[in-house]
């Protein structure tokens, strides 16, 4: 049954979930989490999806499988249904990929609805969306959590912005920015096809549910646009140079005939391997924008490389700056998987509430 919202009657903020796939569902179990440990959080209102919306109540988990079974309705989209009855200073989670849901943040930010969102199609698409959220931001009183948009959580938007906010010029900015892809390449040894890492890691939630997102380079892409313009540079999306890992022939293939045509991706990668390999040299897909301008690709680097060390599914970003010339700010942890993500968009809702 659809949640009828009433205005609000206290001060206290409500809080809307868009997203009931593997990082909603561990949204709400963090958030559950949380309660139990006495922590002041705004009240779960409503969890919703492209199909339905649901009042949580005291049953958030049974919300959750209910929204996740509900067929597809008619009218206008529920997200919009939904969001239209809060009122200034309730807060709106963003745990999808929508396209739609992202249209929207800036309307919602200057409706004075905060956003807290680990959806890449905000800041990390068009440049004109990214100056609207910003603009909305930064000339209303509502706030733009997008910490989970790159790195998981890591504190590297924060970084990024504190630097510029202090005066200071980035220079560079590269990483291994795909948790994903930073789990394939290092497990990824010649002892088994690169088809059955790529099964493995889907099968371990840390892929796009269609892999072609993550081996295109565009799920970087959108990552180093992020980085990019929290550093002050205005970079359109087609100003990134990506150099997929996706043959032409997988690339044409409707999403449910992919996994049966992976091994597509055997030989190219093989070769690959084998090269660096004889070279010493460790397999990378890297992210950078400089003066030079913006690129994607995968790249053989040596052992010392700031961006070599990683293990399983890290991120590591370096930044070089005026102030991180002779050596770059390093910053390294776990780039993917539901809960490090959720927890993320819990710690801007906290934060959100405690301002």
């Amino acid at each position: 049954m659809s949640a009828q919202l009433r205005p609000q009657e206290t001060t206290q903020a409500r809080l809307v979930l868009l997203g009931t796939g593997t990082v909603g569902s561990a949204f709400v179990s963090r958030y559950q989490a949380l309660q139990q440990r006495q922590l002041s959080l705004p009240a779960l209102h409503v969890v919703a999806n492209s199909r339905i919306a649901l009042a949580c109540g005291d049953a958030p988990d049974a919300v959750l499988s209910q929204a996740r079974n509900a067929q597809r309705g008619e009218g206008e989209p529920v997200h919009r249904q939904e969001v239209g009855r809060l009122v200034a200073g309730d807060i709106v989670v963003d745990a999808t990929a929508s396209e739609a849901v992202a249209a929207d943040h800036a309307q919602w930010l200057a409706q004075g609805i905060h956003v807290v969102t680990a959806n890449k199609l905000g800041n990390g698409t068009a440049l004109v969306r990214a100056r609207d959220i910003r603009a909305a931001a930064d000339h209303g009183a509502a706030q733009y959590g997008d910490a989970a948009t790159v790195g998981a959580g890591l504190p590297l938007l924060r970084s990024i912005r504190a630097l510029v906010a202090g005066g200071d010029h980035v220079h560079a900015i590269e990483g291994v920015l795909s948790g994903s892809l930073a789990w394939l390449f290092d497990r990824y040894d010649g002892s088994q096809p690169f088809s059955a890492c790529v099964r493995e890691a889907a099968a371990a939630g840390y892929t796009e549910p269609d892999p072609r997102i993550d081996l295109s380079g565009e799920d970087v892409r959108r990552k180093l646009l992020i980085l990019a313009r929290a550093a002050g540079v205005p970079l359109e999306a087609e100003q990134v140079q990506v150099d997929s890992l996706v043959p032409s022939a997988l690339a044409a293939l409707p999403a449910a005939q992919v996994d049966g045509a992976l091994e597509l991706l055997d030989a190219p990668l093989a070769e690959r391997l084998q090269q660096a390999r004889a070279q010493g040299l460790k397999l990378c897909v890297v992210g950078r924008v400089d003066a030079q301008g913006a690129r994607v690709g995968l790249r053989a680097l040596p052992a010392d490389h700031p961006l070599a060390g990683g293990r399983g599914t890290d991120n590591r970003v370096a930044i070089h700056s005026d102030r991180y010339s002779t050596q770059p700010l390093l910053i390294q942890g776990p780039g993917a998987g539901a809960e490090v993500t959720a927890a993320a968009l819990l710690d801007d809702v906290l934060g959100i509430v405690r301002r």
